[in-house]
């Protein structure tokens, strides 16, 4: 009880630092294993092995989407009951994301599975790149059960206190994969397939290592009888708040598809493959923010469900600084260095020189993509959908997929298009952002 308590005693500062910093680690550990294994997959198996991956990625995510809609929304409401100090309500929150969790992901590996070749041809997926794509998805379908239950219980590891915890999980997930990719892609020779199932193995451990902390009976939010049974209210406000990062994933994978296919049809197979390496590079950077979000969720849901609305605000405060310094550093290297950056992940000198272009133009706006995020993380940490919802949506659905479509139409060069339609989105909608934030600000200083 005196971990959660400390949210709404401790100095905000200190706190962020200390759910940040492990939350951080963690998705810094999973963004070098992302690199990582792109790495062995585009050494290993080919250029189109890494196209392949690319197309996957919106189909990862949407699978990916069905347990942020869960765990993400769970994790708000845990930190807001225990705010509130209802700690049966809180456990019970507990019991209902593992049963969520197992029947959405059943039933999006049973759809997956079903329809996986249309799928990925939807998304990008040539002849070329169908077949690499195939084997990878299906593996990891096959093991989406476990990815949801992992990345669930690694959010409500977070809110009940133990972000130390959560970070040992990441880790150990993260460095399996990392020993265990070129054992199966080089060693056994299993190609795009051994990657998928070094993957499914890792997260399995992890969350055998979530299990021992919830299986404690000293911990407050644990598990035990009485808590399985789905309660309409909790699966209520955790569907409704997960709502946010759910459509936005949702939205993204057609952004992806879009994407993909006006750089396959003005570009080919390799445009795919670039937009892949400059994917990996920005990923790694926004997993820190999301690191940082997280850090920053519990520490925001808890002191508004205490009605400590200062509080809320400076840690939204803390927390937009560190995102904005961080993405700075993809801005200069995506600005500085984009060739240096992009001959890590290949050789392949055409793949390289169709890479350095697009990657200058895609981190022209990282400045003010840190402050994006954050503070549409900052409506879902204190259970407003509705505007969390809105903000998910401006970004992809109002601005980016139209100006996919048009810019190829103005610019002499469709390709440049295409790449020029993502930073200017960026733009927009962190102006659509700062407007929402003004307003809310108010209303909670005058609370």
């Amino acid at each position: 009880m005196s971990r959660t308590a400390e949210l709404g005693t401790a100095p905000v500062r200190r706190l962020l630092w200390k759910y940040a910093m492990p939350a951080i680690i963690a998705m810094t550990a999973t963004s070098l294993y992302n690199i990582v294994d792109s790495i062995y997959i585009g050494h290993g198996c080919g250029a189109l092995a890494l196209g392949a991956l690319t197309v996957s990625k919106p189909f990862m995510d949407i699978c990916a989407a069905f347990g942020s809609l869960v765990g993400v929304g769970a994790s708000s409401l845990l930190a807001i009951y225990l705010g509130e100090k209802d700690y049966d309500r809180a456990n019970r929150v507990l019991g209902n994301v593992i049963v969520m969790n197992v029947i959405l992901s059943a039933i999006v590996m049973a759809v997956g599975l079903i329809w996986l070749d249309p799928i990925l041809m939807a998304f990008g997926a040539s002849e070329n790149t169908l077949e690499y794509a195939h084997e990878y998805m299906e593996i990891i379908l096959y093991g989406n059960i476990l990815t949801h239950i992992y990345f669930g219980l690694n959010a409500m590891l977070r809110s009940a206190g133990h972000p130390r915890f959560s970070m040992t999980a990441t880790i150990v997930a993260v460095s399996m994969n990392i020993v265990l990719d070129p054992i199966f892609i080089f060693g056994l020779d299993m190609g795009v397939r051994g990657a998928a199932l070094a993957t499914v193995l890792s997260q399995a451990v992890a969350v055998v290592w979530q299990m021992t902390k919830f299986c404690d009976r000293n911990e407050l939010v644990r598990f035990h009888r009485g808590i399985w049974r789905l309660n309409r209210e909790i699966t209520g406000r955790a569907i409704a708040i997960g709502m946010s990062p759910f459509l936005y994933n949702i939205a993204h994978c057609f952004v992806v598809i879009i994407i993909n296919n006006q750089l396959i049809r003005f570009g080919g197979d390799l445009a795919i493959a670039s937009y892949g390496v400059i994917n990996r590079l920005t990923f790694v950077f926004a997993m820190i923010v999301m690191g940082l979000n997280q850090g920053m969720q519990p520490i925001a849901g808890y002191n508004y469900g205490a009605r400590r609305y200062d509080r809320v605000l400076r840690s939204f405060r803390l927390t937009c600084i560190c995102a904005t310094a961080v993405m700075g550093v993809v801005f200069l290297l995506g600005e500085c260095c984009p060739r240096l950056v992009t001959e890590v992940f290949t050789h392949d000198p055409q793949l390289i020189g169709l890479t350095v272009r697009p990657l200058r133009i895609i981190c022209s706006t990282m400045l003010i993509i840190g402050f994006q995020m954050v503070a549409g993380n900052l409506f879902t940490s204190i259970g407003m959908a509705g505007k969390a919802i809105f903000l998910s949506l401006t970004r992809q659905v109002l601005y980016l997929i139209p100006l996919a479509l048009w810019l190829p139409m103005v610019f002499a060069d469709p390709l440049d298009g295409v790449w020029w339609s993502i930073p200017i989105s960026d733009a927009l909608s962190a102006i659509t952002a700062a407007i929402m934030l003004t307003v809310q600000v108010r209303s909670l200083r005058t609370q």
